[in-house]
């Protein structure tokens, strides 16, 4: 079990995804708002580059993880031109906001929503030409489990692109991104989603998640023949890239 596992949003009794599942309902309807504030907006590149990895493989059929409001599904869709995209979350409020969008966009032919748990995906094995996550695989009740998942329903030789929230490793980035993570974060998250305990768990969640060269050692332990990461605005967000 890796840190972040044992971390909860609400209480540290009971099991983490039905915790997880209530704390992203709850704060569906103010999460774009923060995450786009509380990034200033930086957000919106890290997930261009995760896309942009994938833009030389032209994958048909896309499957997004944690595909929460569905903002990552929605740029891949864009970019990248797919077939099929789908969007699988527990959380059935955030998709409901991410339906909308698509509906406005005018996306409905490509990408399409479905209420999925991670550590037991419904769709066959080699199924997909490329599995996203954006800020999602860090609420996982167990890493090993759902990353053998996003493997399993790949296609041999498709590709894993991750973009995950982690902690910066150099002076001065690390010392001032602990002191925004553990003040601002919190006490700004509170307010806008009137949940006290989401941003909280958020910045218990990065500093826990394993990140870099260990991560990229998990991915290879899930299944990947191939795993490769990028650390973004000095290491704030972190880019992978793996091949099964």
């Amino acid at each position: 079990m890796y840190g972040q596992e044992k971390i909860k949003p609400y209480s540290s009794d009971g099991e983490k995804t039905g915790q997880v599942e209530a704390m992203f309902n709850n704060i569906a309807p103010a999460y774009d708002t923060l995450n786009h504030r509380l990034s200033w907006n930086i957000d919106k590149g890290w997930r261009r580059k995760a896309i942009k990895a994938l833009l030389p493989y032209r994958p048909q059929t896309m499957l997004d993880i944690a595909t929460g409001t569905g903002d990552f599904a929605i740029m891949a869709a864009k970019m990248l031109r797919p077939k099929q995209l789908i969007g699988v979350d527990i959380a059935e409020e955030m998709m409901a906001v991410a339906r909308q969008k698509v509906e406005t966009e005018h996306l409905g032919n490509i990408i399409s929503f479905k209420r999925d748990d991670c550590m037991d995906l419904s769709f066959d094995d080699n199924t997909f030409d490329a599995v996203t996550a954006a800020f999602g695989i860090r609420n996982f009740s167990d890493l090993d489990k759902g990353l053998s998942e996003m493997c399993r329903v790949l296609k041999t030789g498709g590709k894993l692109s991750i973009v995950e929230l982690t902690t910066p490793v150099t002076f001065p980035m690390k010392q001032l991104f602990k002191i925004y993570s553990h003040t601002f974060l919190p006490i700004y998250g509170r307010i806008i989603s009137k949940d006290q305990s989401a941003y909280k768990y958020l910045t218990a969640t990065i500093e826990a998640f394993p990140q870099g060269e260990q991560m990229t050692e998990i991915l290879k332990k899930a299944g990947f023949r191939e795993a490769t990461f990028k650390r973004l605005t000095s290491g704030i967000c972190t880019m992978y890239l793996a091949t099964k």
